[in-house]
């Protein structure tokens, strides 16, 4: 879809190429080498590319197009060397079913080129003079080099060289780039951390400008990850972004989380907030945790190799549906700016060892009234997540009730006072198999099934996450004996070594 080429472009010819009796809409785009640019005369430009690079990067720009606004046919062609005034320098053409995504896509192709190709381009003037010209890759200038950028952060006595190196070191995970995740990810990157990762499937709305400020509003209708890595690269060229554009679901949590330092949970979703706890305190990862709410925010940090109570201590449960979010109840875009930037502060420190008198806290903050309070938070002894000393049934309450659907007491006869369920997929069973008697019922696969009456029915995943939503879920179609084991495999190897 994407080529490089020194000889002109045959602009009816590419044209002709798109051409297919069921679109109904085709776009072309050409760019044109003009004699004027910045008030200079201009006599001829010149292109020179990494070509390597550029046509895998050009590629991957067509294939996000065609993605995105569902094009049928798509091309892209850039001229390398000399080109004379009025000469097509890149030619772009999409044909869809409808226009509208056909003069999309053309849009987005040559903005994403302009940004992400490795091509420079030298102008050539009327009185002999040349300068390259809208190069974007100022790492290799000077003026930009590390030192220079992180000139007056270096010089606080907690940071110094070996400070900003312990930040470049540094692997950070935001999930969720909205109004947190907007502040957040734009003072990690100016603070040089070396490796943001960023959690967002979603795509950016009108809605979503006044308290995003990470975006523009031609950003409109492309992916948030996409937009948030491009605009980081252009606040700091020294920071690797890593896009993670699937959305986060229990299953999916702690693969995410391994690899990275520190997790900041910047969404606004109930849920999202507790499979991230759960997700931390069984990876032993930091986190730091914010929410919002109109003019109200909390923060608070869960550290698990310091035994920090977890979110559950507080409230061992998802709230309800009704409970309010930015969606529900509306939010003031300053608030999710400045709990972002709090959550940054305590991601910074935390690199640079710095003292976090967070600890063990809940960060209430009132911008209506401008009061800041600090809540002590205690552990839960029943907490069935961050506690490792748990009671055989931990209780967890679910709309209200309290349900105990958690098994971690193990003891010799627990093989012959429940019917163990493998509820992991096959995938997963072959590769670690059970050695224990049980039922393999992969979860995918869970769809109206008859389960044995005689005894209570323990679910088994591989780190209890799975097997845990799946126990809830059961007790409200009215099965009252299921459970999930806590831990998952990791408890199922105490069984095997009991049973032996």
């Amino acid at each position: 879809m994407f080529r490089l080429q020194a000889d002109s472009i045959d602009t009816s010819a590419e044209t002709a190429s798109l051409a297919d009796p069921t679109a109904g809409g085709l776009a072309t785009f050409e760019g044109r080498v003009r004699n004027h640019n910045g008030g200079r005369d201009v006599l001829r430009l010149e292109y020179e590319a990494f070509e390597a690079l550029a046509a895998s990067e050009g590629e991957k720009i067509l294939n996000e197009a065609r993605r995105r606004f569902d094009i049928m046919h798509l091309r892209c062609v850039h001229r390398t060397g000399v080109l004379e005034i009025g000469e097509t320098a890149v030619w772009v053409g999409a044909s869809a079913a409808h226009r509208d995504a056909a003069f999309k896509a053309c849009r987005y192709v040559i903005d994403e080129i302009k940004h992400r190709l490795p091509v420079w381009k030298k102008e050539t003037y009327a009185n002999g003079s040349a300068e390259w010209v809208n190069c974007r890759h100022h790492h290799h200038q000077p003026e930009l080099s590390e030192k220079v950028y992180y000139e007056r952060q270096r010089v606080l006595p907690d940071v110094g060289e070996s400070g900003q190196q312990r930040l470049k070191r540094a692997r950070v995970l935001v999930v969720g780039a909205g109004g947190l995740g907007s502040a957040a990810l734009a003072y990690l990157a100016g603070a040089g951390v070396g490796t943001l990762g960023i959690c967002e499937p979603d795509t950016l709305v009108p809605h979503n400008l006044h308290r995003q400020t990470l975006y523009r509003i031609e950003d409109l209708g492309q992916f948030k990850v996409e937009a948030a890595a491009r605009h980081l690269e252009t606040i700091n060229p020294f920071v690797t972004v890593i896009q993670h554009p699937e959305p986060l679901d229990i299953t999916s949590a702690e693969s995410l989380l391994a690899g990275y330092d520190l997790v900041l949970d910047c969404t606004d979703n109930h849920d999202a907030r507790f499979v991230l706890n759960d997700a931390a305190i069984r990876t032993g990862i930091p986190l730091i945790q914010a929410a919002v709410y109109q003019y109200e925010g909390q923060l608070l940090l869960i550290h698990p190799a310091q035994d920090s109570p977890c979110l559950r201590c507080l409230w061992p449960a998802p709230p309800t549906d009704d409970c309010g979010t930015c969606v529900s109840g509306g939010v003031l875009g300053v608030v999710p700016g400045l709990l972002g930037t709090l959550q940054a502060t305590e991601a910074l420190k935390l690199i640079l060892d710095l003292p976090t008198p967070l600890g063990d806290h809940l960060l209430l903050a009132d911008l209506l009234n401008g009061e800041f309070r600090k809540i002590r938070r205690i552990a839960n002894p029943d907490c069935p997540v961050c506690q490792t000393k748990k009671t055989r049934h931990e209780v967890a309450p679910e709309n209200g009730a309290m349900e105990s659907v958690l098994v971690s007491g193990l003891d010799d006869d627990m093989l012959i006072r429940y019917h163990i369920l493998d509820i992991r997929e096959e995938s997963e069973q072959q590769e670690n198999p059970l050695s224990l008697p049980c039922q393999t019922l992969p979860m995918s696969r869970w769809k109206n099934p008859v389960l044995p009456q005689d005894r209570p029915i323990l679910l088994v995943c591989s780190h209890g996450l799975r097997s845990r939503q799946l126990a809830l879920r059961l007790r409200r179609e009215g099965f009252g004996q299921v459970f999930s084991l806590a831990g998952g495999l990791r408890e199922l190897a105490k069984v095997k070594a009991v049973a032996q």
